[in-house]
């Protein structure tokens, strides 16, 4: 991460370093959308005749004369409809890291058979999208204006104006089991079948992951918890405010480090810090930020850093501030914190 990236404190720049990324009922089941989406729970969208439609979480009704097929989607909301059986075309958003390999927010999608229109942020082949033939794009949107996430705002009317309608699902200040159930009520529309069994147990298993991670916090609850993310200069710490992991994980129980209002950036996703500062907050956890833009445990050298009681006991893993929105791709982030917790001492 660049020092221009980790200093801009736009929204770019808050999610960028770690913010961005729920207990009621943990899973409502498919229903309210049916009027918008068409058929019930249970028929998939290749079964169903006639136009195709979809509400999103801008409350805009993406419209089309059938279900979509040549979908372009962000890299993570495309991984997510791939975890449902529904493949896109086209992906935009970080998709391969330096070396050439999948990044962290591909899944298990295969990036050699998709177009990638642009790897990092404010790149969008407008050509290339355009040559696809579009006829929907899926991504989040991080703020309650809607704002399509990593479309260039530059750009975004000559992008409207290929003619292909877009779907945004909320990951703004919510709990993670509503954006989940979102993304699989979307690939719904879209042809997935939701009843089968590989989701079906998928869901069962962040249920049981979610249940677990309940008992930990309960058994532990004065471990304590910091969301972290590194760039050249500075240390972020998240506040759970806003971001859907960490408002579904502090609702389960999870004791988490909270920055004071007054000091947190533009926005409220963290608060910045000086590497000689990065001792500020007592953390028996460390959870950091796992995306290419951050550096990684192991690459940062500071020796502040290697001193924090956390570091030293061993007790740092790895957090997805924009999660992949499949149940099958948050069972992990939810077991390993449930893990940790079960596994710490306390060194704070």
């Amino acid at each position: 991460m660049s020092n221009a990236r980790a200093t801009h404190l736009t929204r770019r720049g808050i999610l960028a370093a770690g913010g961005a990324l729920g207990l009621g009922a943990v899973l409502a089941a498919c229903g309210d959308d049916d009027a918008n989406s068409g058929g019930s729970g249970k028929e998939t969208a290749a079964a169903q005749s006639g136009p195709w439609s979809f509400k999103d979480d801008r409350g805009q009704t993406a419209k089309a004369g059938k279900v979509p097929s040549n979908i372009v989607a962000f890299i993570g909301a495309a991984a997510a409809l791939h975890d449902y059986g529904v493949q896109v075309k086209g992906v935009f958003g970080p998709t391969r890291t330096k070396d050439g390999k999948p990044d962290v927010q591909a899944g298990d999608l295969d990036i050699t058979k998709v177009t990638s229109l642009g790897n990092e942020w404010g790149q969008f082949n407008i050509e290339k999208y355009a040559s696809l033939a579009p006829d929907l794009l899926v991504t989040t949107t991080f703020d309650d204006a809607g704002t399509l996430w990593y479309v260039p705002e530059e750009s975004k009317d000559k992008i409207a104006a290929v003619g292909a309608p877009s779907v945004a699902v909320s990951v703004y200040d919510r709990q993670l089991t509503q954006p989940l159930q979102r993304m699989l009520e979307l690939a719904r529309t879209l042809g997935a079948d939701v009843t089968s069994k590989k989701i079906t147990d998928a869901k069962k298993r962040f249920e049981d992951a979610s249940a677990r991670l309940r008992a930990a916090a309960k058994a532990k609850p004065d471990i304590k918890v910091m969301a972290g993310s590194a760039s050249q200069d500075l240390f972020y710490v998240s506040g759970t405010n806003l971001s859907i992991d960490l408002e579904y994980f502090k609702a389960l129980g999870v004791n988490f480090v909270e920055p004071p209002e007054e000091v947190k950036a533009e926005g409220g996703w963290y608060e910045s810090l000086s590497w000689e500062n990065v001792d500020k907050y007592g953390a028996d956890i460390i959870m950091m930020d796992d995306r290419s833009s951050a550096i990684q445990p192991a690459d940062i050298g500071e020796g502040t850093w290697k001193k924090l009681p956390a570091v030293k006991a061993g007790q740092v893993i790895s957090r997805s501030p924009e999660p992949i929105l499949s149940y099958d791709k948050c069972v992990p982030m939810v077991e390993n914190l449930a893990k940790a917790i079960e596994n710490a001492k306390k060194v704070s």
